[in-house]
């Protein structure tokens, strides 16, 4: 079985882009593992309340086949640490790992040195993903969902599920 690992803010993560990646893939037949900076009940910022399954700190990378960065505001307090870093770093290392983020989460790991020579997008109301990628070596599209290689971000919440579906989508070219 395929298993995926969505990283989550303790508090603030992004609703939509929660759930809707996710029953688009458990809906695809994929299992989805969500891992939170302290493990524990998070909320989003709709104040929907999930239990995650652990913290980042007890994450094997090796074990998913995909990890991926919810957004939302809280994810810069929650989840912009050494852990995330460190996991994102060993799915890049990975020939079979994908790995990405959807909204503000891109930022996270453009800022890591984890996206350079990486096509991507993401959340840009406040008009700076483009410097943070000009400074950080990655290449910002204006599209919803930008997929480079093994590398999937998205925008927000109004691309939620194409970024899910784009997931299973990548899963299943390699046979997941």
């Amino acid at each position: 079985m395929t298993k995926i690992l969505l990283l989550v803010a303790n508090e603030g993560f992004q609703t939509l882009e929660y759930d809707n990646p996710k029953h688009t893939l458990t809906e695809a037949g994929h299992i989805v593992i969500t891992a939170s900076r302290d493990g524990g009940t998070a909320i989003s910022t709709d104040n929907e309340k999930i239990e995650t399954d652990l913290k980042l700190s007890d994450v094997i990378t090796s074990d998913y086949d995909g990890v991926f960065v919810i957004g939302g505001p809280g994810s810069i307090e929650y989840l912009n640490n050494n852990e995330t870093a460190r996991i994102i770093g060993e799915a890049k290392s990975s020939p079979h790992v994908f790995y990405g983020a959807i909204c503000v989460a891109p930022r996270i790991l453009a800022e890591a040195g984890l996206l350079v020579g990486t096509r991507i997008t993401g959340w840009d109301n406040d008009g700076k993903l483009g410097g943070i990628c000009d400074k950080y070596g990655c290449v910002r599209e204006l599209h919803p969902v930008v997929r480079d290689g093994r590398v999937i971000t998205a925008d927000g919440p109004s691309s939620a599920s194409a970024f899910g579906e784009e997931i299973v989508k990548a899963l299943a070219e390699e046979g997941n």
